[in-house]
């Protein structure tokens, strides 16, 4: 046996022996929290490193030099993903939510280094998209595979993955709350103390991982000091309104620039446009540069000139309504910039461009309310803060994430009512005009969603090829009734045959009970031939396209005991009602204990 293995043996026999599941758990989550702590720390160093070099080449202090930038980061993402990884790492969130239910919580390798690399060089760059989503994607892919490594089962290692995301979150943030809340919301883990305490002991130690490498510096300068007024109630629903409104419009966007940008069959076209798109973007709205912590951080301390950077208007800042106007074109803009960095082959997250548009919104809503001419007073600062919190609440369906983010990175606790009017509305908006986010689209139309109803989650975590029963003696329509009863009944333990082709196409089905009444007539031994026993079943799973749910309700509507399976057009089974519900009690006993 290999020392490796000699090792491992070692190792799990020693664990089993002094240390129980739960506290193993305990143990493996605070080692997780350390782990994606250093992740965060990691990629935000390499992102700020690159665009440290820019800046003190003064590089840009020239708005042409946008114009490069962005194609530059591009073209290293793409030359690393062709000659090196082979392949990209893919969304963050949707391949962690993927791997959840379709791939019992395994990331592949490479989704450990491959984030650490490509998203650098997309926000170092220029490119409009956040470093949360791949930290995320890279803690979690340590996580899964140290889960392999140690033997843990499916859910176990779930629950580690969801520690993995926490801990990223508290990190970069340093916002524990948030964190614990999130990988209950987005990833639908199950809230049970059993969960609860390894995701609060991985945010912790991740939290305390980012204070001894950086210190006690945070994202966001900002302390809340203008308290909450009854008298702005109004004035919060309409910022939530609008956010909400927001919030579809940054999907759609997404969906909509995606989609045309999948028309292009080549990666090279998809760079080039992609990158020059940006670069424009980036010459006359300067703040689109890479995550834009800046722009946020200007925002809520007043400076409105500097959070807008050197734009071709910078004449015209002294007209309070051009500023609003580039501000509200931030808000518009900011949506086209992240998705067609994505497009082009950029990689990032989504839920700090999603700051960055709600933090220009609800500064544009404060500044039209106070510069309306009818007399209302409300703070710029406070309306920046909550417009970030209702556009993430839209636009991940994670209402209570986004509250508990913003009050936690700003100190604005006092903040709640209007952060819970804001986010509820946004929420209820997005929720009544899409059904799904960014994150979930594909994962809903392939059936592989998770979600917090548990019925559904045990079924799409049961895989169709567990229940499928293959022991069937085939017949075939042309055979005698002697033939089948010599080949067919007399060899096998079953009542049901299947009914194929020359080219195993499935044609039909003969119970025992259809000649039960012929079977010893010997006289209809020769005469008489399967083709006119056989009969339709009552309903076909279609193996490449029914998910489990389909299967169950075939099932249902059918009032079948055995459905045939249908592969490639030719006949590859059956799955028996007994056998379907035993491996569903199974898969609910496992998932909910």
């Amino acid at each position: 046996m290999p020392t490796k293995s000699k090792f491992l043996k070692r190792l799990l026999i020693l664990r089993y022996k002094y240390i129980s599941e739960k506290n193993f758990i305990f143990l493996l989550s605070l080692v997780i929290g350390l782990l994606s702590g250093i992740v965060s720390v990691t990629i935000k160093n390499i992102t700020f490193t690159i665009e440290a070099i820019f800046e003190k080449g003064i590089i840009l202090s020239q708005n042409s030099i946008y114009f490069i930038l962005p194609i530059i980061g591009l073209f290293l993402v793409y030359l690393f993903v062709k000659y090196v990884s082979k392949k990209p790492s893919g969304h963050a969130i949707p391949s962690i939510l993927y791997s959840l239910s379709k791939r019992d919580g395994i990331l592949e390798k490479k989704n450990i280094y491959l984030p650490l690399i490509t998203a650098p060089l997309t926000a170092g760059f220029g490119g409009s998209v956040g470093l949360l989503g791949p930290a995320i994607l890279s803690a979690s892919a340590i996580s899964s595979n140290l889960g392999q490594f140690l033997h843990i089962n499916r859910k176990t290692r779930s629950l580690l993955i969801g520690c993995a995301a926490a801990g990223a979150i508290a990190s970069i943030f340093k916002s524990p709350i948030a964190a614990i809340i999130f990988a209950i919301e987005v990833f639908s883990l199950d809230l049970t103390f059993a969960s609860l305490l390894p995701l609060l002991i991985a945010s912790v130690s991740s939290v305390i991982t980012s204070y001894f490498f950086l210190g006690d510096s945070v994202l966001f300068d900002f302390n809340v000091s203008e308290k909450f007024l009854i008298k702005d109630t109004l004035f919060y629903i309409i910022l939530g309104i609008g956010t909400g409104i927001a919030s579809v419009y940054f999907s759609k966007i997404y969906f909509g620039i995606t989609s045309i940008f999948n028309k292009l069959k080549s990666a090279k076209h998809k760079l080039i446009i992609g990158g020059l798109a940006i670069g424009t973007m980036l010459f006359f709205i300067p703040p689109l540069y890479g995550e834009g912590f800046g722009f946020i951080n200007n925002l809520m301390l007043g400076n409105d000139i500097e959070a807008l950077g050197n734009t071709p208007f910078d004449e015209h800042l002294d007209n309070i309504w051009i500023v609003i106007g580039l501000l509200f074109g931030i808000t518009i803009f900011k949506a086209i910039a992240m998705t067609t960095t994505f497009a082009a082959g950029g990689t990032g997250g989504i839920i700090i461009p999603t700051l960055v548009m709600g933090s220009a919104l609800g500064n544009v809503v404060a500044k039209v309310i106070n510069n309306c001419g009818l007399g209302f007073t409300v703070s710029e600062a406070n309306f920046t803060l909550i417009g970030m919190a209702g556009l993430i609440a839209g636009v991940l369906h994670a209402p209570l994430t986004a509250i508990f983010l913003i009050a936690e990175i700003t100190g604005g606790y006092e903040l709640f009512v209007p952060l819970m009017i804001t986010a509820s509305m946004s929420f209820i908006i997005n929720k009544n005009g899409l059904d799904h986010t960014i994150y979930t689209k594909e994962l809903i139309e392939k059936g592989a969603l998770l979600t917090q109803d548990k019925d559904k989650n045990v079924l799409i975590l049961m895989k169709l090829d567990s229940v499928i029963e293959q022991d069937f003696i085939q017949l075939h329509p042309e055979m005698t009734l002697g033939e089948m009863l010599k080949n067919g009944v007399s060899k096998s333990s079953r009542n049901l045959f299947p009914v194929t082709d020359s080219n195993g196409g499935f044609v039909g089905i003969i119970l025992l009970d259809d000649i039960r009444t012929v079977m010893f007539d010997q006289s209809l031994y020769k005469s008489t031939t399967v083709e006119t026993f056989m009969h339709q079943a009552p309903e076909y799973i279609i193996y490449e396209q029914d998910s489990m749910q389909d299967v169950m309700r075939k099932f249902q509507d059918s009032q079948a005991w055995n459905l045939p399976v249908i592969k490639d057009n030719k006949y590859y089974g059956f799955v028996s009602k007994s056998k379907l519900l035993t491996a569903y009690r199974r898969e609910l006993i496992n998932f909910t204990s």
